[in-house]
């Protein structure tokens, strides 16, 4: 999993940086927006909203603006109606790279994500290509720094339900199944650790391993990816050394 907390790491900061652009705004608004519509308005009756909603206030999301969507989801004001996709395709190198994706015009984001795939040296493939690869788990990033016994830690995240902790350099890595990443997100939390990055998450099976141009190339096509308004999250089974992420 080094590549993928290496890469969480870089989303973290860069999230930072988009919700400045409102390109975060755009993003949360819209899984917001499809939560709500599933599975309806009440976050307690809804797990996938209520992770939405956290998600936006951890990026100082108005509640309005929340409130708003949810309404729109509901028809209770006009909004756009949004499709929820997944797109698979292979990167630079063949990595496998598989995206969560919701438009209102699927022509238009099909031929957009296909050009990007294209300029960096990858190609969008068939449904179901590379999604075999991935498996659905709880993901909690935190800072080693900020844990002052592994040890202790390590046995609160288990005890909790966790599946899985890992010390990845400067990182400690928590993987959970989906229905236990609240509960063990929450006692980590209660105790004091405050997790850098948290998502319900897919994890690739295996990795692949990039340098030079092509780990170069791998990185813009991910950047290019998560830029773009339709893509709500971007998976990738790539393992670059820290140096080359610098």
């Amino acid at each position: 999993m080094a590549g993928h907390s290496k890469w969480a790491n870089i989303k973290h900061r860069k999230a930072k940086q988009d919700a400045l652009k409102g390109k975060l705004f755009t993003k949360l608004g819209r899984e917001i927006y499809v939560a709500a519509r599933l599975g309806g308005g009440d976050p307690e009756n809804n797990p996938r909203l209520k992770n939405a909603i956290a998600k936006a206030k951890e990026a100082n999301m108005p509640m309005d603006s929340i409130n708003r969507t949810i309404k729109k989801a509901l028809g209770e004001v006009d909004g756009v109606d949004y499709e929820e996709l997944i797109y698979e395709g292979y990167g630079p190198g063949g990595v496998a790279v598989m995206m969560e994706i919701m438009t209102d015009n699927r022509n238009r984001t099909a031929a957009e994500i296909r050009h990007i795939f294209n300029k960096y040296g990858g190609s969008l493939g068939e449904a179901g290509c590379v999604a075999w690869m991935f498996n659905k788990k709880g993901y909690l990033l935190f800072s080693r720094e900020s844990i002052p016994s592994i040890d202790d830690f390590m046995l609160l995240a288990l005890e909790a339900g966790a599946e899985d902790v890992k010390e990845e350099g400067e990182s400690v890595e928590v993987i959970t199944a989906p229905d236990d990443f609240e509960k063990v997100k929450t006692t980590l939390m209660e105790n004091g650790y405050q997790p850098e990055s948290s998502e319900i998450t897919m994890l690739p099976q295996t990795t692949v391993s990039l340098e030079g141009e092509v780990a170069e190339k791998m990185l813009k096509l991910m950047d290019a990816l998560e830029d773009h308004d339709d893509v709500q999250n971007v998976y990738a089974n790539f393992d670059i050394p820290e140096e080359s992420m610098k």
